[in-house]
């Protein structure tokens, strides 16, 4: 039993400290990668897509931010002109997902990836759909 909670206790270190990244490039506009654990509006295959967002006249870059920082567990990691990269942290073991968002005229380009793992269980595009939801609250969308 002592080995199992001494073991578990490194796992959860190391990949702690693997969620380190403090820079990180804008891929919002890029597809998503091979593993099953992001979605895009900028992906066409199936498992990966999300379906466009349209923005009313009234949205805005800060009032994206607060729709998406009131999902939880999250802070805003990078914030431009018209690109918002925010970083989400889960409880227990700490991954952190990345969701990307970039304004292009009256479309939201929507990101959202594990760092690392393969599957996110669904947990990103979970995440897209509330982000969908906050934002129709909001008016934005």
């Amino acid at each position: 039993m002592y080995k199992i909670i001494t073991l578990a206790a490194v796992a959860a270190t190391l990949l702690g400290c693997s969620n380190g990244e403090i820079t990180m490039q804008d891929r919002s506009t890029q597809p998503c990668g091979d593993k099953p654990n992001c979605v895009s509006t900028q992906d066409s295959r199936e498992k990966f897509t999300l379906a466009p967002f349209t923005l009313t006249e009234n949205a805005s870059l800060d009032e994206i931010e607060k729709a998406a920082l009131s999902l939880g567990q999250a802070k805003t990691a990078n914030k431009d002109q018209n690109y918002l990269r925010i970083e989400y942290t889960s409880r227990v073991f700490r991954f952190v997902d990345d969701l990307e968002l970039r304004i292009e005229g009256n479309s939201l380009i929507v990101r959202s990836e594990s760092r690392t793992g393969h599957s996110d269980f669904g947990v990103n595009r979970k995440r897209a759909d509330a982000l969908r939801d906050a934002l129709k609250q909001a008016g934005l969308i």
